[in-house]
């Protein structure tokens, strides 16, 4: 039978053993994850193995050297496997196993960042290696990576038992399993989510099912579009490290949101000639982001509005005035802007259509996704698009696990032990 691993990468212990407490009965191996071991050490091992001892307890060191030390130190904390890096020295794993074989351990190898994982997976298993975890690590699973294809390979290469680990959805575990992974290890899909224990249902019964399920990939923009809608525009910034909205730009009408790739416009203040040639040029699903060289006279108004509405796109950003905005309400049509006025100017022509520009302070570029909302307006650089959506529904998870914590009656510093991890003066 395939086996369920939960991996915590938390860094508080007790948050850690309260969500172990949820998954147990439907996981068989409880990790303890890298950021937990470094927050926490190996009391963190010795709680959950005193807590869980009818579950095989996992430290995930990522050990790359002192591999006797560091498994002894596991072993004796009452962990059952230990995880090495397969980037190791021959020497260090060699260590590492026969530390394993002295304290009655196991030893996992991980191929995380590996440039020939197949043929190091051979290696692992002739230096005696107990398991072998085909892994694509979280970073790299922002960029759009997962372990299938080289999943595939090494289960043909190798007779020890193969975990894998990545990011895995409910239909990924179950064809990893139909593979020939006979341990899926799921991190933030149980640890983060508002309720755990169903999640962990779902990817129990998903790889005891082990269907070969065909993964359909969308297109890259389709993937990055589908991401944004689920998430808003305060995870985009902490996504990105707080980064900033476009400074004094907020909605006409509250509730809507808007998530596209920028068609970009410079024009002049009451210059709305290019902002209307701009729809022409604006494809379904885009977004016309609009820098006016000042804010007295409308650039937009229900007219262009309309027009917007018959090309389906998805919505304007105004760094500058709009008037109208009585008719744009009841046409129900997303546009953020600086100023609302009654007068517009002339269309005189000035300017240039899918040029950089700045908008309150922050630069966007033709083809830069943008997500607006009631927070504001977030412009993510096109180059990192996929990898910026990604990190932000991570942030979501975080935060929809730590929302459910609050309802159930903590306080968000007793959760996240602010007062433990405030900064030392």
């Amino acid at each position: 039978m395939p086996k369920l691993q939960v991996a915590l990468d938390l860094v508080e212990l007790k948050r850690a053993v309260e969500i172990a407490k949820e998954v147990a009965e439907y996981v068989d191996l409880i990790e303890v994850g890298t950021p937990l071991i470094k927050s926490e050490g190996m009391n963190a091992v010795r709680v959950m193995k005193k807590t869980f001892r009818n579950h095989e307890i996992v430290a995930d060191m990522k050990t790359i050297d002192t591999g006797a030390l560091e498994v002894e130190m596991c072993a004796k904390s009452g962990a059952d496997i230990v995880i090495i890096l397969a980037l190791s020295n021959d020497s260090t794993i060699e260590e590492a196993i026969r530390s394993a074989r002295k304290y009655g351990c196991k030893i996992m190898a991980d191929l995380i960042n590996h440039p020939n994982p197949v043929e190091r997976a051979k290696e692992l298993e002739e230096l005696g290696v107990d398991y072998i975890n085909v892994h694509v690590g979280i970073d790299v699973q922002m960029l759009g990576y997962d372990p299938i294809e080289i999943l595939k390979k090494v289960v043909k290469e190798v007779s020890v038992p193969v975990a894998v680990a990545g990011g895995l959805d409910v239909d990924r575990a179950s064809l990893c399993v139909s593979l020939g992974a006979e341990i899926v290890i799921v991190g933030s899909n149980i640890v983060k989510t508002k309720n755990p224990k169903e999640s962990a249902i779902k990817f129990r019964k998903a790889i005891d099912s082990a269907k070969p399920v065909e993964i359909v990939r969308k297109s890259l923009d389709e993937e990055i579009r589908e991401i944004l809608m689920q998430v808003t525009t305060p995870n985009v910034s902490d996504a990105m490290h707080r980064a900033k909205a476009i400074e004094g730009i907020y909605p006409i009408i509250k509730g809507k949101k808007v998530v596209g790739k920028a068609v970009t416009v410079y024009t002049m203040d009451g210059d709305w000639a290019k902002p209307v040639e701009a729809i022409d040029v604006a494809k379904a699903g885009e977004v016309i982001v609009i820098k006016c060289s000042g804010d007295s006279s409308a650039v937009w108004g229900e007219l262009a509005t309309r027009s917007c509405m018959n090309k389906g796109i998805a919505g304007v950003i105004i760094d500058g005035a709009v008037r109208d905005v009585d008719e744009i309400v009841k046409l129900d049509f997303p546009v953020f802007a600086r100023k609302v006025v009654p007068n517009a100017g002339e269309p005189k022509g000035f300017g240039e259509i899918n040029v950089k520009i700045v908008c309150g302070g922050v630069e966007v570029n033709p083809g830069d996704w943008i997500i607006a909302d009631d927070n504001g307006v977030m412009v993510i650089p096109q180059k990192r698009a996929y990898e910026i959506a990604r990190r932000a529904l991570e942030v979501k998870k975080h935060e929809d696990r730590i929302r459910a914590e609050i309802e159930g009656g903590k306080t968000l510093a007793e959760i996240i032990e602010l007062y433990k991890w405030e900064k030392l003066k």
